[in-house]
């Protein structure tokens, strides 16, 4: 989770447990029987509506979601357009050991895809296709916690009915009433924070994270699609930062001394294999 994220929560956190203890004893807003009614209902609706892989891959993807840090947009054009000068200057072949060493996934399929000689309608249609689809199980996992969410309150008022049953059943004995009033409660409290602190962010999280992803996508299935049409590298970054927001275009990532840093080149001993050209002078030309 990043550093904001927890920073954000804790304070967030603290400021709520403040609001429960500034009325004083801060263990009346427990109540065990109560905890167990919203969430015995709420997980036994769950397993009733869901297949139980269901339930095991939403658990999956939102500790995934929390635990590893996606990359930037402009990471992946850099990345793209460092492939794009890469396949100029060494061939399409030599992409091949970047297609081992990234860490995203549909990168790596997609290099793969670029290696292996897939046309550019072949790449172009396989990974539109996994974009649907995963954009589809995204939104079946994110239907799913907006159930939950949705469900808990109703768990809620069944927690508090069943305290008024038990406080009107026991009109005569103040013993009883006391222990069921709490009951009626803090169930119904419960229910809202459950709803509303946990299931509905975790969705909430779970689409912004999906729609950052896709947008990833995007941009990837671009840069390789231009990779594979040998699009000028220069027009390539240009059309990727299209992607991006205004405050993220500044700089350029093509110039001759980070081409020339980045892949090692040596101007004097290094030629194009295309052109016959010294590296460097078609390095100023792309």
């Amino acid at each position: 989770m990043e550093q904001r994220t927890v920073i954000g929560l804790g304070i967030c956190t603290l400021l709520i447990a403040s609001g429960f203890a500034v009325n004083g004893n801060i263990g009346l807003y427990f109540n065990i029987a109560a905890l167990f009614i919203v969430l015995g209902g709420t997980f036994g609706a769950a397993f009733l509506s869901f297949r139980t892989e269901r339930l095991s891959i939403v658990f999956r993807v939102l500790l995934a979601s929390y635990r590893t840090r996606m990359k930037a947009p402009e990471e992946i054009v850099e990345i793209l357009v460092d492939l794009s000068v890469k396949s100029r200057l060494k061939g399409i072949l030599s992409l091949q050991e970047d297609e081992n060493e990234t860490s995203v996934i549909f990168m790596r399929r997609a290099l793969g895809f670029l290696v292996d000689g897939y046309t550019k309608a072949q790449i172009t249609e396989i990974l539109n296709t996994e974009m649907y689809f995963f954009k589809m199980r995204r939104e079946e996992s994110e239907r799913v916690l907006r159930t939950l969410a949705e469900i808990c309150p109703s768990f809620g008022l069944v927690g508090s009915v069943v305290g008024l049953i038990g406080m009107l059943a026991g009109s005569g004995d103040v013993s009883i009433i006391i222990t069921t009033i709490p009951i009626a409660l803090t169930s119904t409290l419960y229910g809202v924070v459950f709803a509303n602190l946990f299931f509905l962010p975790f969705a909430v999280h779970m689409r912004e994270r999906t729609d950052h992803e896709l947008l990833l996508q995007k941009i990837i299935l671009e840069g390789v699609s231009a990779i594979e049409s040998e699009l000028n590298p220069r027009v390539l970054e240009m059309k990727l930062k299209s992607f991006l927001t205004p405050s993220s275009r500044k700089g350029r990532i093509i110039s001759a001394k980070r081409i020339q840093e980045r892949f090692k080149i040596k101007p004097e001993a290094v030629k194009s294999a295309s052109t016959g050209k010294p590296v460097l002078q078609t390095v100023s030309e792309l």
